[in-house]
């Protein structure tokens, strides 16, 4: 019998386990840090990828971000006044410390860099969350696994784009309910709702879960995180004058919508209604997390109620039904290709259903017997990524072609002219523009946006766009076809020796870029 004994203390003792230091560090800073690793090489390998082909400027909003973000540090008036209105600050305060490095403003990585470190921070809060939630390390690795390896996730998290950021703030919150930290739950309400509109939905949610459960921590959290949307609000009123600029201003969606349909657009497919969209909403979902991944995401919430996880699955599925909800409104519109219109526009929308099936499919390991844990986790994870594998093309990552088919003509009309200005421009002697779309002109030609007057100059550059004959002196002037910039040029100086026409970049499907240079001192 002590033989026995013994016998049985040796083979226990066999058991491979992690060195004590290395065990002692992760449990003291509570990371995993095998998925800490992992992670980090995965979304440095990405952004590598995506910036060595010069794919971390082919979406225009991410363009935009960087020279939103650029503006703050960068200007004739730089700082607070710049931030703007329709798109919220955080993802812009955490790019400011890179922009202001030209060489990482101009390459795009200026964006990438708080974007993917957003991506590790989210995965692993996945992780954490499914190990929590279903006690099983084998579905805490199927979750990150499904999470981290879809190719649109790492698209989105190499670029100057919002949706890292927010998913990070998104998972966090959750985690903080599950651990019972109220604070943490505000915080991360807080980033979310400094980062996208989502996030305004999640505070009356979560308030609520935390007051059920603890009247004081309900307070806390809706107290921390109610203070983004609040300042949001009086931020639009003192500078704008309407405290819902952002939501009906110039350059809002609304504003968009509206735009279209006065230029005799009819309206969206889902305005109205509500399966329409929801119909919409699953294929933009299906097509950023694929097929497989949301039908294992479904066979996966018999295990969540096998598990009672119930409130984390409800909690990320508000972002979806809100979406839903938004387009059946006209607040939101997506275009895919397989449906009227058939084309690409929002797509990206589609991925806040990664984590909820990601998260319901890394259940179904923590049923099983422990024996099979391993090889489940394997085999969900290649059906999980099977698209991707099949058909292992960019072209089968649809927010990697959103922003292929619409930069094209963006593309071309930047290179022209900042080719052209690169050559001709002498510092100091200034350019006057619109901030849109051709500010990547100055960003692309290495010209610093203190040499250009712009919408962000206030009153000075509304003189000039109503008065140039009065208020204009600076040597350059670029403006798109049509617009209130090119309209005045037009208007004084057609017949006049000052200011001439130099240069059309003209280029199918897109207004005229026009270039204008002082020809008198």
């Amino acid at each position: 019998m002590p033989a026995s004994k013994s016998s049985k203390s040796l083979r226990t003792s066999k058991r491979p386990t992690a060195p004590p230091a290395r065990r002692d560090l992760s449990a003291a800073l509570g990371v995993p840090w095998r998925a800490l690793v992992f992670l980090v090489t995965i979304s440095a390998m990405a952004v590598l990828y995506f910036w060595r082909h010069g794919y971390l400027l082919w979406w225009g909003d991410a363009s935009a971000h960087l020279n939103n973000a650029r503006k703050l540090v960068d200007g004739r008036n730089p700082g607070y006044e710049q931030l703007g209105t329709v798109w919220l600050p955080l993802p812009h305060l955490l790019m400011m410390p890179f922009v202001a490095v030209d060489s990482l403003w101009q390459s795009g990585l200026a964006g990438a860099i708080p974007s993917s470190l957003c991506f590790v921070a989210g995965g692993l809060l996945l992780y954490l969350i499914a190990r929590h939630c279903f006690d099983c390390e084998r579905a805490a690795w199927t979750g990150l696994l499904l999470f981290s390896l879809n190719p649109n996730m790492l698209y989105m998290q190499s670029l100057a784009m919002t949706e890292a950021i927010f998913v990070c703030a998104v998972l966090l919150t959750l985690y903080a309910s599950l651990k019972d930290r109220a604070w943490l739950a505000g915080l991360g309400l807080l980033a979310a709702s400094m980062t996208r509109y989502e996030g305004w939905i999640l505070i009356p949610a979560v308030a609520i879960y935390f007051f059920w459960r603890d009247r004081r921590a309900g307070f806390v959290v809706g107290l921390i995180a109610s203070v983004g949307p609040l300042y949001w609000l009086g931020h639009n009123y003192y500078y704008y004058g309407d405290p819902l600029e952002f939501y009906r201003g110039v350059g809002s969606a609304k504003w968009i919508y509206e735009q279209g349909l006065a230029r005799g657009n009819g309206p969206a497919p889902t305005e109205g209604h509500l399966l329409v969209a929801a119909q919409y909403y699953a294929t933009a979902s299906r097509l950023f997390t694929g097929i497989p991944l949301l039908v294992l995401g479904g066979l996966g919430l018999l295990a969540v109620a096998a598990r009672k996880a119930w409130w984390p699955i409800f909690f990320l599925a508000i972002g979806p039904v809100f979406y839903v909800f938004s387009m059946q409104g006209s607040g939101a519109e997506i275009h895919v290709p397989m449906l009227p219109p058939h084309g690409y526009y929002n797509t990206r929308y589609g991925m806040i259903a990664l984590p909820l099936a990601a998260l319901a499919a890394a259940a179904i390991p923590a049923v099983l017997p422990h024996g099979s844990r391993r090889w489940a986790m394997a085999f969900i994870v290649v059906i999980g990524i099977s698209p991707w594998l099949a058909y292992p093309k960019q072209e089968n990552w649809v927010t990697w072609k959103e922003s292929q088919v619409n930069s094209v003509t963006r593309r071309a009309w930047t290179r022209e002219a900042a080719d052209y200005l690169r050559d001709k421009y002498v510092p100091g002697r200034g350019i006057v523009a619109h901030f849109g779309d051709q500010t990547a002109i100055f960003r692309d030609a290495g010209i610093p946006l203190r040499q250009v007057v712009h919408d962000g100059d206030g009153l000075y550059f509304q003189g000039i766009v109503q008065r140039p004959e009065v208020f204009l002196w600076q040597e350059w002037v670029v403006s798109i076809a049509g617009d209130p910039l090119s309209r005045g040029m037009a208007a004084y100086f057609a017949e006049t020796p000052r200011y001439r026409r130099v240069k059309m970049v003209e280029t199918k499907g897109a207004p005229a870029i026009e270039i204008w240079r002082r020809l008198s001192p």
